[in-house]
């Protein structure tokens, strides 16, 4: 297994944001990490590659683990795996890229630093990587400034950059939040296409549940820091289980729709230092009971892909 996160808590001074969060993920595979603002993602990729605050932020329990190895380990450690075994890709082109250098440039360091390349061999990797980023005037593009770029170009030279290391996985977050819906669509297909032809494993961290239903292998639903349910993409959309991954469907936009159908959750992702006792979704959730007030419900595996944490699952039904 790529990457195995396994019962990982995070504390950040005195709150605890992530609570046993466990998912894998395997080369050639593409895992959604979804939910709401608040529930955790971000924090999960910041966990993953090392980068959790400095003043506060630790893991507490479980494991975190890359090709087999600890990714628990000292930071001089930990730089030698970034950018060259695990890339990130940040959800803001518009600020990843220094406005002051060409794009060439910044893309060639990474080739540089990681590969050992001289400047003539990394520029040539450059030019190569954005060609099969779909850019075809690569040679001419690489003396351009990040200001002369739309955000979509941006977000392939952060791909780019990413990719300039030859990492075995990436950490995608929200790569798509600041794009249209044609631009989202391209550059989730080039991040597909990535991760098949080259057996990388990809883990996209995303609000979009459109997104997910176009790339994904496999999900795992996160709210309020715990893992709500995970599953195959199919399996999910075909018969989501959790309250909550139902009401995330039901917000979705569906051709079948009829006008004023479309529904939002109610209510507000608790804040981390007043999550509610019980299960965390119970107060938005039309399905609660005694019970769910009262007691955490345990996250239950049923196979290696699919996991349940819920006292009232639905039937499967789709929303």
């Amino acid at each position: 297994m790529l990457l195995e996160v396994q019962d990982m808590s995070v504390a950040i001074g005195g709150v605890t944001p992530l609570d046993g969060v466990s998912f894998a993920l395997d080369r050639g595979q593409i895992h959604g990490l979804v939910g709401e603002s608040g529930s955790g993602k971000s924090l999960t990729a910041m966990a993953i590659m090392g980068l959790l605050p400095l003043i506060g932020g630790r893991i507490i329990g479980g494991s975190l683990k890359f090709d087999g190895h600890s990714l628990q380990r000292p930071e001089t450690e930990l730089r030698k795996l970034r950018g060259r075994r695990i890339a990130f890709i940040t959800q803001n082109p518009m600020t990843a890229l220094d406005p002051v250098r060409q794009i060439g440039g910044q893309v060639d360091e990474v080739a540089m630093m990681h590969l050992g390349l001289d400047r003539k061999a990394a520029r040539e990797r450059t030019i190569e990587i954005l060609k099969q980023l779909r850019i075809s005037s690569a040679e001419t593009l690489v003396r351009s400034y990040p200001h002369e770029l739309s955000g979509g170009m941006k977000q392939r030279i952060v791909i780019a950059m990413a990719l300039a290391g030859e990492p075995d996985l990436i950490v995608a977050d929200e790569p798509t939040t600041a794009l249209d819906v044609t631009v989202q669509a391209q550059i989730i297909h080039i991040l597909t296409a990535l991760v098949r032809e080259r057996g990388l494993g990809l883990l996209l961290i995303t609000h979009d549940m459109g997104v997910v239903a176009q790339a994904c292998d496999l999900v795992t639903v996160l709210y309020a820091g715990r893992v709500a349910e995970k599953s195959t993409t199919s399996t999910l959309f075909q018969a989501p289980r959790h309250p909550y991954t139902n009401a995330l469907m039901a917000s979705v936009p569906r051709d079948d729709m009829a006008i004023g159908e479309l529904k939002g959750i109610p209510g507000f992702v608790p804040s981390v230092a007043g999550y509610p006792p019980g299960c965390r979704f119970h107060p938005r959730c039309s399905r609660k009971t005694e019970i769910c007030a009262g007691s955490l419900p345990p996250l239950l595996a049923k196979d290696k892909e699919s996991a349940l944490a819920c006292h009232n699952p639905l039937d499967g039904a789709q929303p």
